[in-house]
């Protein structure tokens, strides 16, 4: 596949929901060199961030993200992303060779009218379905998400750096049983955006660690 260099410039549109997770329940979907950093009493932070990416981006694709776990590898900080979907050959193939994201395709339909909303199809399967019947105003914030992944065996640590527009927002949120990453037990968000306008520059990976990486 014929995917841009690094680094990645990504603007658009999308949404983003905070989960606290059952460690317990994360665990398997996380590599057992990383230690999952608990928000409260037997709980980590997840989310689910969906994205539209349009003109002026490196690549225009829509992108599902779920956050399974707030981790850290000696000094480092970082989400780790256990599923990820998008809707365009080029990312995928970008995303597992360069940065080892574990990308597959999936199907994206939006609505932004007034309540904004997005399903996200795996051929006849709903992954999820986000939509909103509320904002507060918006007000305009830099952004650093730092994250971990795998590619060989290594662990990999990068950022996507930017600025954006966010509402405060309601929330419906749908995840089937039959959706892959159910088992994560997320449920209705204990916080959740609505991203009017989001502009991320996401950088090339950096190696951590060589030796191999397990999961329990």
């Amino acid at each position: 596949m014929a995917y841009p260099k690094t680094p990645w410039f990504l603007q658009g549109y999308g949404f983003q929901t905070l989960h606290l997770l059952d460690i317990k329940k994360v665990r398997q979907f996380i590599p057992s060199d990383l230690d999952i950093i608990p928000i409260l009493p037997g709980k980590t932070l997840g989310g689910i961030y969906v994205a539209f990416y349009g003109l002026g981006s490196t690549l225009m694709y829509n992108e599902l993200i779920i956050i399974s776990a707030l981790t850290r590898y000696g000094s480092k900080v970082g989400a780790w992303i256990s599923h990820i979907y998008v809707d365009n050959a080029d990312s995928m193939a970008g995303g597992r060779e360069v940065w080892g994201l574990p990308k597959e395709l999936a199907q994206f339909t939006w609505n932004l009218g007034t309540n904004p909303g997005v399903c996200v199809h795996q051929e006849n399967q709903l992954l999820c379905s986000i939509s909103s019947d509320w904002q507060l105003p918006q007000w305009r914030l830099p952004l650093t998400i730092p994250a971990f992944s795998t590619l060989d065996s290594k662990l990999l640590s990068f950022e996507g750096q930017g600025e954006i527009s966010l509402c405060l927002s309601g929330a419906n949120l749908q995840v089937p049983v039959t959706s892959p990453f159910s088992m994560l037990g997320i449920g209705q968000p204990w916080l959740s955006f609505y991203y009017n306008q989001l502009h991320l520059l996401v950088s090339e990976p950096k190696v951590i660690r060589e030796s191999a990486i397990a999961f329990t």
